[in-house]
Parts: structure tokens; C-alpha cells; sequence
């Protein structure tokens, strides 16, 4: 989300580079170590205050998931996927099966499998088919729309459903029947955008900015700054310096978009492989970007709001953003989503999960006042960054 005094939001707590505020849904921070605690300690503490248990037993918690994530994982090498895969409530992993004997495989593993009635496959083809429907125009009104694992079905947020648009949207979905949940009364969406990730950056030689995501390299070494796509522009500065110039993105307002983007980094600049917490904490070692189950914890660094945590929704949601500035609505697609709270400037900023590096934010709900510091309540959107990565043929930089 870009932050500029046009939108009124505070330029308070950056650090190393900008934040952009585009439409409002919907932001991140840097730098780690390898010392105990074995978790950051935010991140237990926000777990703890938000499943009202103690701080051992979030902790407890953190290397239970951990564990089933790893035997996951130990599934997929041996051919065995699955078809999606879910933390519930409890914090227990449930993994989709296709049939009873992988079911029964992935019992033996020591994780919960479950025969959907959908599962994600068959429920990413709905939503492939709402995402085509809505390139043709965008449904306005409509926050957003994803797959949800867990509930086996793809679930809709909408603000308002009077337009044509919405309305045709929706008559869209209604073909699908009990594969879609529409859920009403959710708050309008907007980009966001604010040389650790999670520092402020601005925008040329104007007041505007973003936060700085991830450094990343090609196969010849050359170095880039990976963040949202709305965040991309000529040249981007710290301190005052500019240190970053706008290579490509997949961001554009008005157009079907993805909130990716690159920029080259300038000779004798770099970005730092630890995320910044804001004086929570030392900052957190980058060790990898593997991608976290939906329901991990995650905290995030951004300029504006500093760090704050939560944990992850849901993955490949398309969210319809708005612009303040009166320009055309913007459908965004394989966002997350998660508890994060973020305001206009955070746009960029790194999410991590442990030690593992999970995305750059994009956006969140229109006029979110993040208030509680790092137990502050809300929620966003982030640009998931393997899936960054894997488009432009990068590679994290880790600690």
C-alpha cells in the first residue's frame, strides 16, 4: 500500500525504504539471528494472547506444526500430495486425500486425512472460472473471493452487491451451488504500498512510499528487490539515497493484475537477509522461503505499522481493490490472506513465519487503524513470495 499526505497516513516508524497506498483491504518488517528462544519472541506472544493460552503452550504449539509440516513435506518426496491441506483449530494438520489408501498412507504419517467432498483441485477450477469471469469486468463490490480448505468450499466477502457488475458476479458463482459460500457486509479493499525488508522507501523524489520486501538474485548473481507489483516505480530511495530502480511488474490499475514486482539494485547497495521487528526484538534470520500451511503464525514488518502478527487465512485469493484517487477498480489474484494488521505505507514488506520467509504485503481493509502495536487486530493481504520467485526465476537470499 503506497502512503503519500494526499492519503493522511502517518510516515511514523520507517526505516530503509517506501510504502505505496493504493486500495484499501489491507502491510512488514526485518532482521534475525539464530540465538534462543527457538521462535521469535512476538510471535509465541501474539499466538499465546490470540488462542488465549500460555506462552509454553504456544511455543508447543509452534513445534507441533513444525513437525507436521516437515512430515508433509517427507509425503510430497514420496509422491503422496495430497489435494490441500489445512491447520484447524486446534492446531492439528488435516490433509486432503484422493482416495482411502492414500487417506490411510498419510494416517500412517501421523497426520489427519479426510476424503473432501471438493478438495482444492476441484475448487481451484471455480475460482479459475469467477477469475475469468471478472477479467471481462471488474465485479465492484466484491472484496474478494478464495478457496477455503477447510470449510471445502470457495468463499466470497462482499461489501456491496447492488452494481450490475456484483450482481452478475454473484448470479456467476450461484451456478456452483454448495461449492460457494458468499459472505456479506465485509469492508472495501485498496493496495498498499510504504535497506533491512520491512524499512521505508520512498518513492522518486516524492513524499510517497512503500516497505522493502526480500533480496533476491538471478542465475548470474544479479541483485533485486522482490515486493508488491503497485510498489514498482523509476527509482526508489532510502534515506534520501536511491538505491533501487523499477525493472518489471505485473501491476497495473484498472487491468486483471498480480501484485508482483522487481527492481534492480543499484551498485553499493544491498538488502539485509533479516528482517527488521522494530525494536521488538533482534531482527530475524532469513534461513529459507518455504511456503507456510494456512493457520501459522506469521508476523510482518512494514513502514508504518511497524511489526505485527497473526497468523496465515488462505492462499490464491482474488480481492477487488479500490482507488482513493478515483481511478477504476483492480482485480488482484493469488493473494493471501491473514491477521495480520497493516496500514497505507506497509505495501512491500516482508512476512516471515519462523525463520521463513513468506511474502510482501499488498493490501488490507480501507481506513484500518493499527492500534495494539504488535497484538494489534485486523487483517491483510500479502503477494505470496515463492510464487515471486518462481515467476521471475529468482533466488532468496538467506542468512
Amino acid at each position: 500500500m503506497r502512503s503519500s499526505r494526499k492519503y493522511r497516513l502517518s510516515a511514523a516508524c520507517l526505516v530503509l525504504s517506501a510504502s505505496a497506498v493504493l486500495g484499501t483491504q489491507t502491510v512488514a518488517q526485518a532482521q534475525g539471528t539464530d540465538a534462543t528462544p527457538h521462535y521469535q519472541p512476538e510471535m509465541v506472544q501474539a499466538l499465546a494472547a490470540s488462542l488465549g493460552v500460555s506462552e509454553a503452550a504456544a511455543a508447543d504449539r509452534l513445534d507441533r506444526q513444525d513437525t507436521q509440516q516437515a512430515k508433509l513435506a517427507e509425503l510430497a518426496r514420496r509422491g503422496i500430495a495430497g489435494d490441500g491441506a489445512f491447520f484447524d483449530a486446534s492446531g492439528r494438520l488435516t490433509v486432503n486425500a484422493a482416495d482411502s489408501a492414500e487417506a490411510a498412507t498419510i494416517e500412517k504419517a501421523g497426520l489427519d486425512a479426510r476424503l473432501p467432498t471438493r478438495g482444492q483441485a476441484a475448487l481451484d477450477e471455480v475460482k479459475a472460472e469467477l477469475d475469468a469471469f471478472a477479467a471481462r469486468r471488474a465485479p465492484s463490490g466484491v472484496v474478494d473471493w478464495s478457496v477455503d480448505l477447510a470449510s471445502d468450499m470457495v468463499t466470497i466477502n462482499v461489501n456491496n452487491d447492488r452494481g450490475a457488475a456484483a450482481k452478475a458476479f454473484l448470479a456467476k458463482a450461484a451456478e456452483h451451488g454448495s461449492a460457494v459460500r458468499i459472505v456479506r457486509g465485509e469492508e472495501k479493499a485498496e493496495a498498499k504500498a510504504a535497506i533491512y525488508p520491512g524499512s521505508k522507501m520512498t518513492f522518486n523524489n516524492t513524499s510517497q512510499w512503500c516497505s522493502v520486501g526480500y533480496g533476491a538474485r538471478d542465475r548470474s548473481g544479479n541483485q533485486y528487490l522482490v515486493t508488491a507489483g503497485h510498489c514498482v516505480t523509476n527509482t526508489l530511495r532510502y534515506d534520501g539515497t536511491a538505491f533501487a530502480k523499477g525493472y518489471k511488474t505485473r501491476y497495473a490499475l484498472g487491468t486483471r493484475s498480480v501484485d508482483m514486482g522487481i527492481l534492480t539494485i543499484n551498485p553499493g547497495h544491498s538488502i539485509t537477509t533479516s528482517v527488521g521487528t522494530w525494536g521488538n526484538s533482534n531482527p530475524v534470520a532469513v534461513k529459507g522461503g518455504s511456503r507456510a500451511a494456512s493457520g501459522a503464525s506469521v508476523c510482518k514488518s512494514g513502514a508504518t505499522t511497524g511489526w505485527t502478527c497473526g497468523t496465515i487465512g488462505s492462499y490464491n485469493n482474488t480481492v477487488t481493490y479500490v482507488d482513493r484517487n478515483g481511478g477504476p477498480d483492480t482485480v488482484i489474484t493469488g493473494l493471501a490472506t491473514s491477521s495480520v494488521c497493516v496500514e497505507g505505507g506497509d505495501s512491500g514488506g516482508a512476512y516471515i513465519s519462523g525463520n521463513q520467509a513468506q511474502g510482501m504485503t499488498s493490501g488490507g481493509p480501507i481506513d484500518q487503524q493499527c492500534t495494539g502495536g504488535v497484538y494489534s487486530r485486523g487483517s491483510s493481504y500479502f503477494q505470496p513470495l515463492d510464487d515471486a520467485l518462481n515467476y521471475y526465476g529468482l533466488t532468496l537470499n538467506t542468512n
